[in-house]
């Protein structure tokens, strides 16, 4: 009898979480479609600092699985972009959600939404940044 009020209760969650959770995968497909990482590399100026930002930004605002991030970053290292960008770009990407942040909020409050990805952000800095100077002395 319990599990039956539980699936009576998860079910009513998820069709009150539906709406949301279309909305994302739309605009997820959406970005997908008509985002290239040519477009992307645009936006790169080829200054770690600024570059390791506008990854973090880029990253943190795109939306889509995390292997795709991981296909946009080859593309983007072939065109040039720093390691600095591409690393911070896939930190954010799997890390931060900028899209999902409503659905996010209604499900775990605004308390931890705002905690976790301002976190997120710190640490795709900073990773990307230890990241690519292990890389130097490695090299």
């Amino acid at each position: 009898m319990a599990f039956i009020q539980t699936f009576i209760k998860s079910l009513k969650a998820f069709v009150l979480n539906l709406p949301m959770l279309l909305s994302v995968i739309l605009l997820t497909g959406l970005f997908e479609v008509f985002v290239t990482p040519q477009m992307l590399a645009s936006l790169f100026s080829g200054h770690a600092f600024y570059d390791t930002i506008t990854g973090t930004v880029i990253g943190g605002t795109s939306v889509g699985q995390p292997f795709i991030s991981y296909l946009i970053g080859g593309e983007l290292l072939n065109d040039g972009i720093s390691y600095y960008a591409v690393t911070a770009f896939i930190l954010s990407w799997v890390t931060l959600g900028i899209v999902q942040l409503p659905y996010e909020y209604s499900l775990f409050g605004s308390r931890f939404t705002l905690t976790r990805n301002l976190l997120a952000v710190i640490f795709a800095l900073l990773i990307s940044v230890a990241t690519v100077q292990s890389l130097t002395l490695l090299v």
